[in-house]
């Protein structure tokens, strides 16, 4: 069993709101792995769309995301997750993110 962590920045103008979370609970539906989000000392399970929506993180926002599960998928998932952050989910006309 792995555990992974690592800091996110939020990119999208509109903060974590509907598509990118729900792009985060797509791509989570590929993983077998526990991830969670940690943001202002609240965790969630990131593959509840409704948890994600409540973060309320908005735009500049520092999160932590926590996957856990086996090597492989641990770290696949773990970088899934940062890159669809960095791209901002798409928003910004980048690649692969479409609901």
């Amino acid at each position: 069993m792995m555990k992974l962590i690592r800091k996110v920045q939020v990119k999208n103008s509109l903060g974590l709101h509907t598509r990118p979370a729900t792009v985060i609970v797509q791509l989570l539906q590929q993983s077998a792995s526990r991830v969670s989000f940690t943001y202002r000392r609240e965790t969630i399970n990131a593959r509840s769309l409704l948890s994600i929506l409540m973060l309320a993180a908005s735009k500049d926002a520092r999160l932590t995301i926590t996957v856990e599960g086996e090597d492989a998928d641990a770290q696949q998932t773990m970088s899934r997750l940062v890159d669809a952050f960095e791209n901002s989910f798409g928003e910004n006309g980048n690649y692969g993110y479409q609901c």
